[in-house]
């Protein structure tokens, strides 16, 4: 995690009444900027459209020229790294998260010597200390910040991919492997305790973010989602359901094919792409009926498209899945490459469009 300023501010009331329809006072929008933007764009300038966009933006300082991003350990390009699973990760660019090109159980002959980390001191990627977690979440509260507890990116289906190495899982699958029955049920138990720590620590929502979609079509067949790993989901869930916290679901990619079964595992808020699912898909899909926050093309039209079509992008997702009551929230992540023109063009269209339903 890079540690340059205060994240944006969503209030714990405004973040509630939008996910459970009950007319915020506007759109909640988030604009993040990954680390890696910190490398590739003019400080002045970056921090310049930070300065002017003080809704998106309303804690931040201008650090100056002087600023020198920190990193997590699995964010250096110069040295790769092996989290906590043993899953050795790669990036070409120093920020972003990279992938992973060690896979510790890529042959089943490893399983029976391989040793899962210990929850009570792991989440996965690397350790935490809980207690000091615990403190974390009590001071955003003091704050009046929604806390978002969230498992690892990739607890369950990107997980197992990691270990196994993707088309070996995938193969798993079709060969009804035996042991991968029991891999899933140990790193299934291992999310379970990551889930307890995040209610003991009294969090607002769970995420639970795992990347199930590719450009067209899902990652995996949709029966092996609903046999091997929609249970998971459901078991993760329920220990929050039965809290009463809000549970937000995050997936990259096309997961039409895939998302009855992930609001039937106990979805309260989904985070989908917007342009590869479709914008008139979501909107007939979800609107009026399940919160969705709403990832803002990063492929297409905001790294190649026009301020314009920017801006008709935005104004066509309010009004298509937005409504009064409620059940939108919008995201959009600046990665290097998208002009700053264009990084521009989606903090004013997010800044004016956030109030559509108030006029």
């Amino acid at each position: 995690m890079v540690k340059y300023i205060d994240p944006p501010v969503v209030t714990r009331d405004l973040y509630y009444r939008a996910a459970r329809f009950e007319r915020p006072d506007f759109i909640p929008m988030t604009f993040a900027i990954n680390a890696a933007c910190f490398h590739e764009y003019p400080l002045d300038e970056l921090f310049g459209l930070m300065e002017d966009h003080p809704f998106l933006f309303p804690n931040f300082k201008n650090p100056g020229e002087d600023f020198k991003p920190e990193y997590s350990l699995n964010t250096n390009s110069h040295r790769p790294y092996t989290d906590d699973f043993g899953c050795v990760w790669e990036t070409p660019m120093d920020g972003l998260v990279g992938t992973v090109k060690g896979h510790p159980l890529d042959d089943w002959a490893k399983y029976n010597s391989y040793v899962f980390p210990d929850p009570e001191k792991s989440m996965g990627l690397m350790p935490i200390d809980w207690a000091q977690y615990e403190r974390e979440v009590a001071e955003g509260h003091r704050r009046g910040d929604i806390i978002v507890g969230a498992l690892r990116h990739g607890h369950t289906f990107l997980q197992l991919s990691d270990l196994r190495g993707y088309e070996n899982l995938l193969f798993d699958m079709m060969d009804e492997e035996p042991l991968l029955d029991d891999l899933i049920e140990k790193l299934t138990q291992f999310n379970i305790k990551q889930i307890e720590h995040l209610l003991k620590a009294n969090v607002d929502v769970i995420a639970i973010p795992d990347d199930l979609g590719m450009q067209t079509g899902p990652m995996l067949r949709p029966e092996d989602f609903h046999h091997y790993i929609k249970p998971c989901y459901e078991r993760l869930c329920a220990p929050a359901r039965k809290a009463g916290t809000l549970i937000h679901m995050h997936s990259d990619g096309d997961i039409r094919l895939l998302v009855d079964d992930i609001i039937e595992g106990g979805t309260d808020i989904l985070n989908l792409q917007d342009v590869v699912n479709g914008v008139d898909w979501i909107g007939k899909k979800f609107r009026g009926k399940t919160c969705i926050e709403l990832d803002v093309d990063r492929q297409k039209i905001t790294p190649y498209g026009t301020p314009k079509q920017i801006d008709a992008l935005i104004r066509e997702e309010v009004e298509k899945i937005g409504c009064k009551e409620g059940g939108l929230m919008m995201l959009y992540g600046l990665y290097p490459g998208v002009p700053l023109e264009n990084a521009k063009a989606v903090m004013d269209a997010m800044e004016r469009y956030a109030f559509y339903y108030n006029n």
